[in-house]
Parts: C-alpha cells; sequence; structure tokens
C-alpha cells in the first residue's frame, strides 16, 4: 500500500488517514499539532501518541515525501534549499530574516524553472518544466521550519516561477498557508511579472494578499527588450489592470523594480516611471541587480541608485531599495536556478 503524506494535509484530511488507520479521529489534532506547531520531522518526537499509534504512523505515513538536496548558509544567515521532489525534478526556496527581527520570511517557488524567461534572471535561462502543486507549494515552509525550528512569519512568492501561470495551485496554497499553516493573509505576498487575465481574476474573487507587480522598466519598448512577456501583456494595459484590481480590493500593491547600469537606470527613466505609475495606489521597490547569469549587465552605483530613488520619492510613493539578501549563495533576487550548487 502507498504511504500517506502527513505534511500539508488540513484537518479534515488528517482525520480521514487516522480513520483508515483504524485510530479515533481525535488523533488527528495531534497529528496537525506536531505537524503544524511543533514541526516534528519524525514520529519518536511525538511524544503524547501511544507508542502503538507511532509504529502505525511508521509503517503507513510519511511526515513528508519531499528530500532537502542541498542547504546553504549565506553569511548574512540567509538559508537556501534546494528540494528534491518525488518525480526527481528540484526547486529552491530560500528561508530570510532582515535586521535581526524575529520575523522569518520565506521565499516560495511556483514552479519548477519558468516559461518567462526574462533576460536577467537566472530562473529564466533554466526554461519551464511544470507547476508545482499546492502541496509541493506549501511544503517549502513545512521543510524550512522542521529544519530550522522556527516558525516562518511571512511568505513571498518571489522563487522560481510566474506563480499567476499556475493560479489554481497557488491560490490553493495560500488557503492551505493561511488555515493550516497558521500566516495571516495579509503576510503574503505574490509576484508577477503581468498576466492580466490572473490579475482580472484576483480583482473577482476580492484577493487580500499583496500582489506585487516585477515591472523593471519604464516603458514598453524597454521592458520588451528584457522582459519577453511585454510581447503579450502589454505595460500600459498592465497597469490599468492593477488599478482595476486595486479599486476592488482596496490593497496596495507594490511595484518591483530591478535597477541595471546603463539599461533602466537613468534619471530620465525615473521620471517615466512616475508618469506611468501615476494615479496607481502603491509602494515601490526598488531592487539592485544581482549578477545571475548575464554578465553583461551590471549593478549601478550606491549613489547613482539613491538618487533613482529621491525622484521616485517626489512622487510621494513609498520607496525602499530592497535589502540584498543571500548573493553569497545565489540566493537573493533573479539567482535561483534550482540546481545543485558546488560549495
Amino acid at each position: 500500500m502507498e504511504k500517506f503524506v502527513l505534511s500539508s494535509k488540513t484537518l479534515a484530511e488528517l482525520e480521514n488517514i487516522v480513520s483508515e488507520l483504524g485510530e479515533p479521529k481525535f488523533r488527528a489534532k495531534q497529528l496537525h499539532s506536531w505537524i503544524y506547531t511543533k514541526f516534528a520531522s519524525d514520529f519518536e518526537a511525538m511524544t503524547d501518541i501511544s507508542k502503538k499509534f507511532r509504529e502505525n504512523l511508521k509503517q503507513n505515513t510519511l511526515i513528508t515525501d519531499i528530500k532537502i538536496k542541498q542547504r546553504q548558509i549565506s553569511s548574512d544567515k540567509t538559508i537556501k534549499y534546494l528540494l528534491e521532489y518525488v518525480d526527481g525534478n528540484m526547486a529552491e526556496c530560500v528561508l530570510m530574516r532582515f535586521d535581526n527581527r524575529p520575523n522569518l520570511t520565506a521565499c516560495v517557488s511556483s514552479q519548477i524553472g519558468c516559461p518567462v524567461g526574462c533576460v536577467f534572471c537566472a530562473t529564466g535561462k533554466s526554461g519551464f518544466v511544470r507547476n508545482l502543486t499546492s502541496r509541493e507549494i506549501v511544503e517549502q515552509i513545512m521543510i524550512m521550519q522542521r529544519d530550522t525550528g522556527l516558525r516562518v512569519s511571512n511568505v513571498v512568492f518571489m522563487g522560481q516561477g510566474e506563480p499567476l501561470l499556475n493560479l489554481d495551485n497557488v491560490l490553493e496554497a495560500i488557503n492551505l498557508i493561511n488555515s493550516e499553516v497558521g500566516i495571516g493573509i495579509r503576510r503574503i505576498t505574490v509576484s508577477t511579472s503581468g498576466i492580466i487575465p490572473a490579475l482580472k481574476r484576483l480583482r473577482d474573487i476580492n484577493f487580500q494578499a499583496t500582489v506585487a507587480l516585477s515591472l523593471h522598466a519604464p516603458n514598453h519598448q524597454i521592458r520588451e527588450k528584457i522582459m519577453p512577456i511585454e510581447k503579450k501583456y502589454n505595460i500600459n494595459d498592465v497597469i490599468s489592470a492593477l488599478k482595476d484590481l486595486v479599486n476592488a480590493t482596496g490593497r496596495r500593491v507594490t511595484i518591483e523594480y530591478t535597477i541595471i547600469k546603463n539599461v533602466n537606470d537613468s534619471l530620465e527613466q525615473a521620471k517615466e516611471i512616475v508618469n506611468l505609475l501615476k494615479g496607481l495606489h502603491c509602494n515601490i521597490n526598488i531592487i539592485p541587480y544581482n549578477n545571475a547569469c548575464n554578465a553583461e549587465f551590471e549593478k549601478p552605483s550606491e549613489e547613482h541608485i539613491n538618487k533613482f530613488k529621491f525622484i521616485l520619492e517626489r512622487s510621494s510613493h513609498k520607496v525602499t531599495v530592497r535589502l540584498e539578501r543571500g548573493s553569497d549563495i545565489d540566493a537573493a533576487c533573479g539567482q535561483l536556478s534550482g540546481k545543485i550548487k558546488n560549495v
């Protein structure tokens, strides 16, 4: 008989599993607590469960069927995990802490590879393999918690893949993250390159997590050169869809802007961004380019980034420069490739 996998199951599903094993339903609440609250990595840790039931669980279930293929720790304590799924495919996820705050952020992947193909992103260079299931997404968070014994408080869908091209699984994963893992909807952010039909669907369901747009260019011409998705979804139409989303949900969106020297970093281009975003209720997050896979691109100087930021701030938007995390282990924005690295 194929073993039941317990992690990422709902309480109702755990009740069905324990019933199949001939145990009373209250056992499911015990299992749920050990999985989601105490982060148990083996059945022997479940000390308030009888030895007989633990043996039953060992014989018929697994806590997870996903393996940590590689684990790297950055000098800034960021942890990058390369996970191997049951079909042999692999994806990366990252656990981050900022400024010694207790809050931990999990950066999760939604796909193996990515079909969008942004020229400055290592994931895009690896091509697209398949979507991750909702449980494969949630399990990234659970594995981080079991491995470290620490509770994740924030989740960002900013790892490998375009989340809105895997929307059904992403929405189901968010539901599980909220209901089972216990992370509030306002602590979840979903990043997208601008898939207009999916943005309209989020509007229609009154989506309450934060949506972040990967803008990365001030106009259609430049965006088309570095982000092939622009050929299908024009940035002006994307901004219009975002305005509709904000009006429907009342939620401010985030604009992500990877700044690349001599590509999209001129002060005139900063002024273009201000005009492009006029009337959009948003924050702006500037991301200094991380050398991922394209040697022709460079990061602008810190002084230049600050000048660029100053122009954006004059538009009354809140503007931040993203604090780089995990670049020394290729865990920073745009560096995830889903492959084993020599360490």
